[in-house]
């Protein structure tokens, strides 16, 4: 029992005194699958689940939302380890991977779920606000995406979660193809990072 105890002491002081209880970023940037794939490859991201929030209807499916039936948007619950990664960083990196000047949706996708959003607890209203100032300040013009109040986050099926990285094989437009290849296809098409660097120029964020 003594070697015990004495084992279990010595792991619990040699765990990293700055170690940080894993945080959330709650954001809305179109579509929540190229959310998703571009957080994915951040270091200091734990975790990325698609879903919707921002409405008032109690657990949305994805059908009614994308035909515009509920008032909640497209969104990634990002899940991030403070000490490798702060929130002002994750936005930092979202704000400029969307097109904050457009309030009708994003790239080819149109609608109010379609719209960005940066949903913000008490606690990071404050920094999610510099975010937007900073961001405006750069590009020298208002932008429209909102800093809103947290609500309810929903997720999504596990058939929408991690998309762009399934190989499993769907009926698309494209064809019966991988998920992670309808997902090229469709940001490619979309226009989605071409926007990105023609706003944002050097600073764009995960332009493909």
């Amino acid at each position: 029992m003594l070697r015990y105890i004495t084992a279990l002491f010595l792991a619990l002081t040699a765990l990293p005194l700055h170690a940080q209880s894993p945080q959330t970023a709650v954001l809305a940037g179109g579509c929540f699958w190229c959310v998703e794939s571009d957080f994915r490859r951040v270091e200091g991201v734990t975790d990325v689940r698609v879903g919707f929030s921002g409405g008032t209807t109690p657990d949305p499916v994805y059908e009614d939302v994308v035909r515009g039936r509920t008032e909640h948007l497209e969104v990634a619950k990002i899940s991030f380890d403070p000490s490798v990664i702060s929130y002002d960083q994750i936005l930092h990196l979202f704000l400029r991977s969307v097109d904050v000047l457009d309030d009708g949706g994003q790239f080819c996708d149109r609608g109010d779920h379609y719209t960005t959003a940066i949903f913000a607890t008490p606690a990071q209203m404050d920094q999610a606000q510099a975010a937007i100032a900073e961001a405006e300040a750069e590009l020298g013009q208002s932008i429209v995406t909102p800093v809103r109040e947290a609500m309810p986050f929903y997720e999504a099926d596990e058939f929408h979660q991690n998309y762009a990285n399934s190989t499993e094989r769907t009926l698309t437009r494209f064809g019966w193809v991988e998920r992670r290849d309808a997902y090229q296809r469709y940001r490619q098409s979309c226009g989605r990072d071409r926007r990105v660097r023609e706003l944002w120029g050097d600073s764009a964020a995960f332009a493909q």
